[in-house]
Parts: C-alpha cells; sequence; structure tokens
C-alpha cells in the first residue's frame, strides 16, 4: 500500500474505531479526527482522503469538505451519511465530493469509495472518457426518467421529487429504479457521479 492516508472525521468515537479497524484490515493507513475542527488544526497531512461524517457538532461536514478543497487540493472526500441526510450527500457531491456512503457502510462499498478518492488526482485525464461513456447512458432514458435525474442529482428527496413532477412518490421510485437499470449504475452515489460526468447538475 502505498503512503496516501485515509482521514477518518468523525464525532463518534465507536463507529471511528470501526471504520479503522476495517480500512487498516484492508490495508490502508488511517488517522481519526473526533471534529472538524481537530482536522485542520492537526497542520501539514498526508495526501489521500478523508472519509468525513456529514453531521457533526460545530464544523458540518460541508463546510469541512469546502475548507479541504480550499486547502488540500491532494485529498479526495468520502462523505459519511445517515438515510435521512442522502439528499444532503448528493449536494456534497456537487460541490466536489468524491462519493458519498450511507451508514452502516458494507465493507466493499467503503472500500472501493476510499479507492476512488485515492484515485482523485487522476480524474482529470479521464474526464473527456468518463463524459462520454455517461452521455452514452443517459441517452436511453425517457423524458420523465430525465426529469426525475435531474431533480435527484440536485439533492432532492423521492417525496419532493413526486411534488415537483406532480406523480406519486412511488412513480418516482419506478422511474428511479429504471434509471439504475438504464445507467447501471448500483447506486445513487454512483448515478450522480456519472450524471455530474455527463455534465448534468452543474456543481455549485
Amino acid at each position: 500500500m502505498s503512503a496516501l492516508v485515509v482521514h477518518i472525521v468523525d464525532d463518534d468515537e465507536a463507529l471511528r474505531d470501526s471504520l479503522q479497524a476495517l480500512l487498516e484490515g484492508a490495508g490502508f493507513s488511517c488517522a481519526v479526527y473526533p471534529s472538524a475542527a481537530a482536522f485542520l488544526a492537526d497542520g501539514p497531512r498526508a495526501a489521500g482522503c478523508a472519509l468525513v461524517d456529514v453531521r457533526m457538532p460545530g464544523m458540518d461536514g460541508l463546510t469541512l469538505l469546502r475548507e479541504i478543497a480550499a486547502r488540500h487540493a491532494d485529498i479526495g472526500v468520502v462523505i459519511m451519511t445517515g438515510f435521512a441526510d442522502v439528499p444532503l450527500a448528493v449536494k456534497a457531491m456537487r460541490e466536489g465530493a468524491i462519493d458519498f456512503v450511507e451508514k452502516p457502510a458494507a465493507r466493499d462499498v467503503l472500500v472501493d469509495a476510499v479507492r476512488r478518492a485515492f484515485g482523485k488526482a487522476t480524474q482529470a485525464s479521464q474526464g473527456d472518457e468518463s463524459k462520454r461513456e455517461a452521455l452514452a447512458r443517459f441517452e436511453r432514458l425517457t423524458e420523465r426518467e430525465r426529469e426525475v435525474l435531474d431533480l435527484l442529482v440536485l439533492g432532492d428527496a423521492n417525496k419532493v421529487v413526486a411534488h415537483k413532477l406532480g406523480i406519486s412518490p412511488r412513480t418516482v421510485e419506478i422511474h428511479r429504479g429504471r434509471l439504475m437499470e438504464k445507467t447501471q449504475a448500483k447506486n445513487l452515489a454512483e448515478l450522480v457521479r456519472m450524471a455530474l460526468a455527463a455534465g448534468i447538475g452543474a456543481r455549485t
């Protein structure tokens, strides 16, 4: 394993310990922080990945994401979220997060997200190819599926999408399932990554 480090930022000590054990067991080097302020105060740090809880006392995960983007171009950010905070995590991706994972995350999902964050430095050279591939997949969508996609990428929850489009939440779920099938996205985070690569939902 390279010298890249996973910086775990979460106010839940038990979760920090669990994540550290899991990732070190997968071969990664880890550093842990109980808050965003502790991470920022720690001085120079190794390049790699920051695994950041979206909701923390004091500075939250979105604010820390912006600080990392301003100070540490060589650190990719993965946002950790509870189910109710998924729309917030989608907005984080629009602001530059590499990925998000829902807690508790399966080992393979977490490791894959960290590896993608480690690959941040190579993404620029791969950007054009990723955009072409994403555009080809989105060409299969119906007009309604594209409308649902646009709102999901904005971070809207299913109920909000349903209200804006004048359809039922169940219909939104059906369209969302078809989106996943047609784009071959494994989860919402991957769908959002592909949409952003295709230029859908430009980051603010």
